[in-house]
């Protein structure tokens, strides 16, 4: 099958999506732009910072995305083209823009509050603690997975060979005790991402304190992302994995504590350019590649084979592909964050709706570009090997390597460095977002759980320390391939749990709620099964006790919370008939 038929055919459904369906959703929440939104009511130039649209909208994606719409569409991909497909399609439009949406406008309601916070209004105090207790697990299961994630990314060897170079070229490469060289991808890698974090806040202070126009300092940024690039292919960084850990986390605990406009705004308004760029590369060779008579070599279906080594189709397919389908990771981006950003209410709809439409477009882009750039059998070998470690992140750069020279004739090299520098800037940049979060949450937690809260529970050093080294231990001690499927199934539930917390604030204000009671209950019911499923065949017969642990744990708070909103439900619709 020809991939420009299937892209042209995604966009014209996405698009439609944003228009139609999100303009619905938008005249049930009454939007209106004389509302004063929370950046601009409680500005206080730490949190609350108005940021242009733009650049709320490179923040949020670049937060939201992740390693997600690659790593998800990549690792499923072995059910076949066409249910992955039909699944980012979907999901978007029915699911994850409406989870996204309604989340972000429901946190600018109620004051740029959290999720958890929203759900404490709706759901009560008892709410509040599953919801909060939830939201921490899930966390710390993001940051653990994108940690590792992250490492790996920044100290990936590629074979050359496997990039059809032809000696060591222009990269720096090493020659291992076998004998294959491979070239420093990570290391150019790591050279922009520590580029890019030394010049953000000079971006920061030209936006933010010298409110420079975004024309003038757009072309600057580009050139230090550009540079940053240029510089990492000659002097690449090589380190540990454990070490990069490390790095990783000293830096989050420093910067989930500074304002946003002096590292998280500025970082993330850098490399959404490298993110944008990736992304138009890839449409763009889809589109030349496609005229040129590109076709898939993946097959449309291939169930049985993803049922014996994924799991069933429902619910793994569910859970696999979540960020580009719905992701409850999003929620707490847009209630922690970018509720605290936004100017105007109309902004909502442009970054919940349109940002998650985006990534749907993103991960349907990596989805082709899997199936045109590699033969499946090398699909096979890379991302489901007989032995050794599976690598779906080497998957995607070669495929794009190889989109791009079917296309462009670039050299494979240059798409698979592209490639890697993609996914870092997006795994980087949620990290940063994420652990900012948890610390939110813990000041959060511990307001409630104190009348007084201690001066040491108070310190944003001590609670971004908290988030951070559990999130490195949990990193450290378990490989990144046993915590992404049950990450896959908890981002799920939290999406189905930040839907029933928006049903239920919307019931109470007496709006429609079928438009997002519906995906909550789909969402509850896949994800609690995957759970059950895991549990029973996966991690029990393994022995594997803290995912044991966590997997019993996530189904208690996912019951618990939905008896408590079906009461808070029950009650609301007593109360309407009285």
């Amino acid at each position: 099958m020809n991939i420009l038929v299937l892209l042209l055919a995604g966009l014209v459904f996405l698009g439609a999506g944003y228009l139609f369906y999100g303009r619905m959703i938008a005249r049930i929440f009454d939007e209106n732009d004389q509302n004063p939104t929370p950046a601009i009511a409680m500005e206080d130039g730490r949190d609350y910072v108005p940021a242009r649209t733009g650049i709320a909208f490179s923040h949020h994606f670049a937060s939201i995305a992740g390693a997600g719409p690659i790593v998800g569409p990549t690792v499923a991909m072995l059910f076949g083209i066409i249910p992955v497909w039909l699944w980012l399609l979907l999901g978007t439009v029915f699911f994850g823009a409406v989870h996204d949406y309604t989340c972000l406008f429901a946190s600018v309601r109620e004051k740029g509050r959290s999720m958890a916070e929203v759900s404490r209004s709706t759901l009560g105090k008892a709410g509040f603690f599953l919801f909060i207790a939830f939201t921490t697990v899930m966390i710390l299961l993001v940051t653990s997975a994108f940690l590792g994630l992250s490492a790996t990314a920044l100290t990936s060897l590629v074979p050359v060979a496997e990039m059809k170079i032809s000696g060591s070229g222009f990269l720096q490469t090493i020659v291992g005790a076998d004998g294959i060289e491979r070239a420093k991808i990570g290391g150019i890698a790591s050279t922009s991402v520590i580029i890019l974090t030394l010049f953000a806040p000079l971006i920061g202070w030209m936006l933010y304190r010298r409110n420079i126009r975004s024309a003038i300092v757009t072309p600057v940024a580009v050139t230090i992302v550009t540079l940053s690039v240029i510089f990492g292919i000659f002097f690449p960084v090589s380190v540990g994995m454990h070490t990069w850990m490390i790095i990783l986390t000293v830096y989050v605990v420093i910067a989930c504590g500074a304002p946003v406009w002096t590292l998280l705004q500025p970082r993330d308004f850098m490399n959404s350019f490298i993110l944008f760029a990736g992304i138009l590369l890839l449409l763009a060779g889809i589109v030349v590649a496609g005229l040129k008579g590109a076709v898939t070599q993946a097959p449309a279906f291939n169930v049985a084979q993803g049922n014996l080594k994924l799991g069933m189709i429902w619910p793994f397919l569910f859970i696999t592909v979540a960020c580009g389908a719905i992701s409850g990771f999003h929620s707490l981006v847009a209630g922690g964050t970018v509720s605290k950003q936004i100017r105007l209410e109309s902004d909502a709809r442009k970054i919940g709706y349109g940002g998650m439409v985006l990534e749907g477009v993103f991960a349907m882009a990596v989805l082709l570009t899997l199936a045109a750039g590699l033969s499946f059998d090398t699909y096979l070998q890379i991302v489901w090997p007989e032995s050794g470690a599976s690598n779906p992140i080497l998957a995607f750069a070669l495929s794009m390597g190889s989109l791009l020279h079917m296309a462009f004739g670039f050299p494979v090299a240059f798409g698979t460095i592209f490639g890697i520098l993609m996914v870092e800037g997006f795994v980087v940049t949620t990290l940063d977002t994420a652990v900012r979060l948890n610390r939110y949450l813990f000041e959060e937690l511990w307001s409630v759980l104190f009348k007084k809260v201690p001066a040491i529970l108070r310190s944003y050093i001590f609670n971004a320390a908290l988030s951070a080294g559990l999130m490195l231990w949990l990193s450290w001690t378990n490989a990144f391939t046993l915590i992404w499927p049950i990450f896959g199934a908890a981002n799920q539930l939290l999406a189905a749990l930040g839907l029933i917390a928006v049903s239920v604030w919307l019931a109470r204000r007496k709006k429609p709620t079928l438009f997002t009671l519906i995906p909550a209950i789909l969402m509850l019911v896949t994800t609690v099964w995957a759970l059950w499923v895991m549990l029973f065949d996966k991690y029990i017969p393994a022995g594997k006790m803290p995912l044991i642990v966590t997997d019993i744990l996530l189904m208690v708070l996912a019951l618990a919370v939905m008896v408590v909103a079906l009461k808070e439900m029950r009650r609301i619709l007593r109360s309407s008939h009285s």
